[in-house]
């Protein structure tokens, strides 16, 4: 099989099937957009070979039986007609078959009992809704786990062959193995799982006979031509005995033996949920399986594919110093389909940056279909793209946050002629301050703020709007992204020096920030001069890189309100040498983030020896310290700064002013309770879409 480059789209669950695993237009629409956006080849999410038996949902692929090869062929002409390849990823799940659990079915493993697993697993960090949503994968029934017969083995083997098979009628290039992840194949590869005495257990090769066998079984029924790779576990985290790279490496080399014609490295965590799973499959930082891709190579002589969040630049560093023969980019792409083309067209700086939230990967604990922060076509592919306008209108948008752009770049790429006007002296709004915290969010910034002005956008910056210089503009109709309003909590000792509001610290780094409107405090005085500066600064990067000079806080650091904001900055200030506290009202810190990146965030902070109270209620500030309510017991707390990290409204006091002069007015973002990235974007691409 020849690919046009070296990108590679991994297997990624999309849930858009029917209920019968059958390829839908949603799923076609997904794949041909990666397609035409230039990947060279493109791994059909994982499907069940066995369906609905060793299935994980319902709304996965099917691999089953004949009536899914029509499908599937639509499928692959659709990514063939625009120049990619297209190979189906096949799997039994084993554990995590939920619809066999749904069904009264064991779930199948190696060996029973299954090794030991974090019992605060799923539960910890985890809100009750979201518990409650994971439930119905299974039917609120708790899984049972049965050894697999050899009867039952050979079965699945047939399955493989059977579903590469009817791959192969489809018209797709191959089929990938899955054989990570905690799966079925993953399992018994694995030491700590597979502890059989049978022809399957024992010893490496033993353990290695089931996925031999498929591999095997698979070349047989479809020849020389039918391309098939094998995705492995490079490391098993989590679990004591697992698969290691020196064994992946063995795995990698059996595979081969018995006909593979390429290895996709990847790695899994025994724990499963929690912050483990930010460990593996889906990982956390750069590069995380670079150096298990590059093992696993050096032991074969067929392409591998390395994955774990590489970014192109890495990708192509990878590439040529020989680490590994082809690239995974998964959540890249799905944050922009159109990566490939932009880069081989050197424009880098049209790409759309994945932000890593996992926003994305959170909606298939309960087989939801996915989203993306930055992209709001990911899983709403029911919807069309948007079209070009009948009649062009002239646009003013205020505010120039990631909702106010991303309207303005939708609108402009429909042919609308589009005003952006930002108070500030630069583009951005929250999101370029929570960048000093979140560095990915700068650089979504600088790629709205790129696209807009491709895309034709007038940008006006120190621009305050009022009735009157909006009417000057002469709009047909008006955007308002102005954000959020926040308050000052009504509470004792509320407005002394040392207590800094989200507002003074987004003011002072924005530029915005107005002498006379409050007596600044500490943090504003010193950093009044270096504000303007971080105003001018395009390279927020040397911002971060300088702000363990530029941070002017005590040592001792109280954060009112976890939420996204609040766990973010205290996570950033405890990793420059603060001891912080947050004060949470709710019964969990960060509810608003992805819980996997919740789960991880929450892990990391408490590294850094942040301290969270939950269910607490803040009754004063003094100047040494805050006063707190848990249940019926009052407590204090040190406190050199404080920082109010709530208090958040939704402000629509200018659209209704300016509804009120005569304007069609349209809000997004905070300014109408579409919070954070995810909901700005949202809103302002849904607004543009429509006008």
């Amino acid at each position: 099989m020849e690919v046009r480059n070296r990108i590679v789209l991994p297997a990624m669950d999309q849930n858009n099937c029917t209920e019968e695993g059958l390829v839908t237009d949603e799923t076609i629409a997904h794949y041909e957009a990666r397609a035409r956006g230039g990947a060279g080849l493109l791994i059909v999410e994982t499907s069940a070979v066995s369906y609905p038996r060793g299935a994980t949902a319902r709304h996965q692929p099917a691999l089953s039986h004949d009536g899914v090869v029509p499908g599937l062929r639509r499928l692959a002409e659709a990514v063939h007609a625009h120049g990619a390849r297209l190979v189906v990823q096949a799997c039994h799940h084993g554990k995590t078959s939920s619809v066999d659990v749904s069904e009264g079915r064991p779930a199948l493993i190696p060996s029973v009992p299954p090794p030991p697993s974090d019992p605060r697993g799923m539960m910890a960090d985890t809100s009750m809704d979201e518990l409650l949503r994971m439930a119905t994968l299974t039917g609120g029934q708790m899984p049972t786990y049965a050894e697999a017969t050899v009867e039952q083995l050979a079965g699945i083997v047939a399955d493989f062959a059977d579903a590469a098979a009817r791959v192969q009628a489809a018209g797709c290039d191959g089929i990938e193995v899955h054989a990570a992840h905690g799966y079925l194949l993953s399992t018994f590869l694995s030491p700590a799982w597979n502890r059989r005495e049978d022809e399957y257990g024992g010893s490496t090769g033993n353990r290695a006979r089931l996925l031999v066998e498929v591999v095997t079984a698979i070349r047989e029924r479809c020849g020389p031509d039918f391309a098939v790779l094998v995705r492995l576990d490079g490391h098993e985290y989590g679990v004591e005995g697992g698969t290691t790279v020196d064994l992946a490496a063995e795995h990698a080399r059996a595979a081969v033996a018995a006909g593979a014609d390429a290895i996709h490295v990847s790695a899994t965590s025994s724990a499963g949920t929690g912050v483990g799973f930010t460990d593996a499959p889906l990982p956390w930082q750069p590069n995380q399986y670079e150096h298990l891709a590059r093992t696993v190579k050096a032991a074969v002589d067929v392409p591998v594919i390395a994955v774990g969040r590489i970014r192109p630049s890495e990708g192509e560093r990878i590439l040529a110093d020989g680490g590994a023969d082809l690239v995974s980019l998964g959540r890249q792409l799905l944050a922009d389909p159109d990566l490939p083309n932009r880069l081989a067209d050197e424009r880098p700086d049209l790409v759309r940056p994945c932000i890593n939230c996992f926003v994305c990967v959170a909606q298939n604990f309960w087989s939801g279909k996915p989203v993306c922060a930055v992209n709001a076509r990911l899983g709403h592919y029911d919807v069309p793209d948007p079209a070009p306008t009948v009649q062009a209108r002239h646009v003013v948008v205020v505010g120039g946050g990631p909702g106010g752009m991303e309207c303005a770049r939708v609108a402009a790429g429909r042919g609308h002629r589009v005003t952006l006007l930002e108070a500030g002296d630069r583009l951005g709004g929250t999101a370029r301050f929570s960048s000093l915290t979140t560095p990915l969010n700068g650089e979504f910034v600088d790629y709205l703020a790129t696209a807009i002005r491709e895309a034709g956008v007038e940008v006006r910056t120190g621009v305050r709007t009022d009735a009157d210089s909006v009417a000057a503009l002469a709009p047909d109709v008006v955007v308002v992204a102005t954000g959020a309003r926040r308050d000052r909590p009504d509470l004792p000792g509320a407005d002394l020096p040392h207590v800094h509001s989200g507002d003074d610290l987004r003011s002072l780094l924005t530029g915005s920030w107005e002498p006379g409107t409050r007596q600044p405090g500490a943090l504003v005085r010193l950093l009044l001069g270096t504000g303007r500066l971080l105003g001018l600064m395009a390279d927020m990067a040397r911002v971060r890189s300088l702000s363990r000079l530029w941070m002017p806080l005590g040592r001792r650091v109280v954060v009112v309100h976890g939420g996204l904001v609040g766990v973010e900055l205290a996570h950033f200030l405890a990793e420059r040498g603060r001891d912080v506290t947050v004060l949470e009202p709710g019964t969990l810190p960060a509810e608003a983030m992805a819980h996997p990146r919740r789960w991880r965030a929450l892990h990391e902070s408490r590294e850094e020896g942040v301290v969270f109270h939950t269910e607490a209620e803040v009754l004063a500030i003094t100047t040494d310290h805050v006063e707190y309510r848990q249940g019926d017991d009052t407590h204090r707390v040190p406190a050199d700064d404080v920082v109010i990290a709530g208090g958040v409204h939704a402000d629509r006091s200018l659209a209704d002013f300016l509804a009120d002069a005569g304007h069609e007015v349209h809000v997004v973002g905070d300014a109408a309770e579409e919070w954070y990235i995810e909901g700005a974007v949202r809103s302002g691409h849904r607004v543009a879409a429509a006008l």
